[in-house]
Protein backbone atom coordinates (compact mmCIF):
# COMPACT_ATOMS: atom_id res chain seq x y z
CA UNK A 1 0.00 0.00 0.00
CA UNK A 2 2.83 2.39 0.85
CA UNK A 3 4.51 1.75 -2.52
CA UNK A 4 1.39 2.87 -4.39
CA UNK A 5 1.36 6.26 -2.65
CA UNK A 6 4.95 7.22 -3.55
CA UNK A 7 5.42 9.12 -6.83
CA UNK A 8 7.00 7.32 -9.75
CA UNK A 9 10.23 9.27 -10.26
CA UNK A 10 12.04 6.87 -12.60
CA UNK A 11 9.40 6.91 -15.33
CA UNK A 12 9.52 8.68 -18.68
CA UNK A 13 8.18 12.18 -19.08
CA UNK A 14 4.98 12.26 -21.18
CA UNK A 15 5.95 12.69 -24.81
CA UNK A 16 9.61 11.87 -24.22
CA UNK A 17 9.50 8.87 -26.53
CA UNK A 18 8.43 11.16 -29.35
CA UNK A 19 11.50 13.41 -29.12
CA UNK A 20 14.54 11.19 -28.53
CA UNK A 21 15.48 7.65 -27.63
CA UNK A 22 15.70 7.09 -23.88
CA UNK A 23 19.32 7.45 -22.77
CA UNK A 24 20.49 9.04 -26.02
CA UNK A 25 20.97 12.48 -24.46
CA UNK A 26 23.84 13.10 -22.03
CA UNK A 27 21.60 14.65 -19.38
CA UNK A 28 19.31 11.59 -19.31
CA UNK A 29 22.19 9.39 -18.16
CA UNK A 30 23.88 9.43 -14.75
CA UNK A 31 26.47 12.23 -14.48
CA UNK A 32 30.14 11.48 -15.02
CA UNK A 33 31.09 13.37 -11.83
CA UNK A 34 28.67 13.02 -8.95
CA UNK A 35 30.29 15.18 -6.27
CA UNK A 36 31.67 18.71 -6.05
CA UNK A 37 35.18 17.37 -5.48
CA UNK A 38 35.04 15.22 -8.61
CA UNK A 39 33.71 18.13 -10.65
CA UNK A 40 36.51 20.37 -9.40
CA UNK A 41 39.01 17.68 -10.35
CA UNK A 42 37.54 18.01 -13.85
CA UNK A 43 37.64 21.84 -14.00
CA UNK A 44 40.99 22.69 -12.38
CA UNK A 45 43.26 20.87 -14.86
CA UNK A 46 41.26 22.31 -17.76
CA UNK A 47 41.62 25.86 -16.45
CA UNK A 48 45.35 25.36 -15.88
CA UNK A 49 46.04 24.26 -19.46
CA UNK A 50 47.78 26.86 -21.61
CA UNK A 51 45.20 26.76 -24.40
CA UNK A 52 42.20 27.34 -22.12
CA UNK A 53 44.08 30.01 -20.13
CA UNK A 54 44.84 31.99 -23.29
CA UNK A 55 41.24 31.83 -24.44
CA UNK A 56 40.02 32.75 -20.97
CA UNK A 57 42.29 35.79 -20.83
CA UNK A 58 41.08 36.90 -24.27
CA UNK A 59 37.48 36.68 -23.13
CA UNK A 60 38.26 38.57 -19.91
CA UNK A 61 39.97 41.35 -21.90
CA UNK A 62 36.81 41.69 -24.03
CA UNK A 63 34.92 42.72 -20.90
CA UNK A 64 32.79 39.61 -20.38
CA UNK A 65 32.04 39.31 -16.64
CA UNK A 66 33.69 36.46 -14.76
CA UNK A 67 30.32 35.25 -13.47
CA UNK A 68 29.02 34.89 -17.02
CA UNK A 69 32.07 32.86 -18.06
CA UNK A 70 31.84 30.56 -15.03
CA UNK A 71 28.09 30.07 -15.44
CA UNK A 72 28.54 29.24 -19.13
CA UNK A 73 31.25 26.71 -18.32
CA UNK A 74 29.21 24.88 -15.70
CA UNK A 75 26.03 24.96 -17.78
CA UNK A 76 27.89 23.48 -20.75
CA UNK A 77 29.25 20.72 -18.53
CA UNK A 78 25.72 19.97 -17.31
CA UNK A 79 24.50 19.65 -20.89
CA UNK A 80 27.43 17.35 -21.70
CA UNK A 81 26.49 15.12 -18.77
CA UNK A 82 29.65 15.87 -16.78
CA UNK A 83 27.75 16.74 -13.59
CA UNK A 84 24.27 17.64 -12.40
CA UNK A 85 22.82 21.12 -12.08
CA UNK A 86 23.07 21.11 -8.29
CA UNK A 87 26.76 20.15 -8.40
CA UNK A 88 27.25 22.91 -10.99
CA UNK A 89 25.67 25.50 -8.71
CA UNK A 90 27.94 24.42 -5.85
CA UNK A 91 31.02 24.55 -8.10
CA UNK A 92 30.14 27.99 -9.48
CA UNK A 93 31.71 30.14 -6.69
CA UNK A 94 34.93 28.15 -6.90
CA UNK A 95 35.02 28.62 -10.68
CA UNK A 96 34.52 32.37 -10.26
CA UNK A 97 37.42 32.54 -7.80
CA UNK A 98 39.66 30.44 -10.07
CA UNK A 99 38.96 32.61 -13.09
CA UNK A 100 39.58 35.76 -11.07
CA UNK A 101 42.87 34.27 -9.83
CA UNK A 102 43.93 33.53 -13.41
CA UNK A 103 43.05 37.11 -14.41
CA UNK A 104 44.92 38.56 -11.43
CA UNK A 105 47.99 36.42 -12.13
CA UNK A 106 48.08 37.60 -15.75
CA UNK A 107 47.40 41.20 -14.60
CA UNK A 108 44.31 41.42 -16.81
CA UNK A 109 41.69 43.97 -15.86
CA UNK A 110 38.30 42.24 -15.69
CA UNK A 111 34.79 42.75 -14.40
CA UNK A 112 33.67 40.21 -11.86
CA UNK A 113 29.95 40.65 -12.42
CA UNK A 114 29.48 40.78 -8.65
CA UNK A 115 29.82 44.53 -8.14
CA UNK A 116 26.89 46.88 -8.54
CA UNK A 117 26.92 49.45 -11.30
CA UNK A 118 27.94 52.76 -9.80
CA UNK A 119 26.83 54.66 -12.88
CA UNK A 120 23.36 53.52 -13.89
CA UNK A 121 22.70 56.38 -16.31
CA UNK A 122 24.04 54.58 -19.37
CA UNK A 123 22.41 51.20 -18.94
CA UNK A 124 19.85 49.88 -21.36
CA UNK A 125 17.16 49.53 -18.70
CA UNK A 126 17.61 53.10 -17.51
CA UNK A 127 17.47 54.44 -21.07
CA UNK A 128 14.34 52.41 -21.81
CA UNK A 129 12.64 53.75 -18.68
CA UNK A 130 13.49 57.34 -19.61
CA UNK A 131 12.15 56.77 -23.13
CA UNK A 132 8.94 55.25 -21.73
CA UNK A 133 8.42 58.20 -19.38
CA UNK A 134 8.94 60.64 -22.26
CA UNK A 135 6.39 58.78 -24.40
CA UNK A 136 3.91 58.86 -21.53
CA UNK A 137 4.30 62.63 -21.27
CA UNK A 138 3.75 63.01 -25.02
CA UNK A 139 0.64 60.80 -25.00
CA UNK A 140 -0.97 62.37 -21.92
CA UNK A 141 -4.21 64.33 -22.15
CA UNK A 142 -3.85 68.03 -22.97
CA UNK A 143 -4.17 70.52 -20.17
CA UNK A 144 -7.63 71.89 -19.47
CA UNK A 145 -8.05 75.24 -21.10
CA UNK A 146 -10.99 77.53 -21.79
CA UNK A 147 -11.36 76.29 -25.37
CA UNK A 148 -11.76 72.57 -24.43
CA UNK A 149 -15.19 72.26 -22.80
CA UNK A 150 -15.46 68.55 -23.60
CA UNK A 151 -12.54 67.72 -21.31
CA UNK A 152 -14.05 69.84 -18.54
CA UNK A 153 -17.35 67.93 -18.85
CA UNK A 154 -15.51 64.60 -18.73
CA UNK A 155 -13.70 65.58 -15.55
CA UNK A 156 -16.93 66.75 -13.91
CA UNK A 157 -18.56 63.42 -14.77
CA UNK A 158 -15.60 61.54 -13.33
CA UNK A 159 -15.84 63.56 -10.12
CA UNK A 160 -19.49 62.55 -9.67
CA UNK A 161 -18.72 58.97 -8.78
CA UNK A 162 -21.56 56.71 -7.86
CA UNK A 163 -21.75 53.10 -6.90
CA UNK A 164 -21.08 50.76 -4.01
CA UNK A 165 -17.47 51.77 -3.38
CA UNK A 166 -17.77 55.52 -4.05
CA UNK A 167 -17.02 57.97 -1.28
CA UNK A 168 -19.85 60.15 -0.18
Amino acid sequence: MLDQMQPMIDTAIPGQSLTAELGSRPWTNPPQYGTVEEALDYYIPRLQSDEVTEQLLDVLEMGIPVTTIANTMQLGAVMEGKHTIDVGMLVLPVLVELIMLIGDTAKVKYTSGLEKDKEMSGTTVKLALERFKQEQKDDSMPEETADTPVIAEMREAADKRTGLMSRS
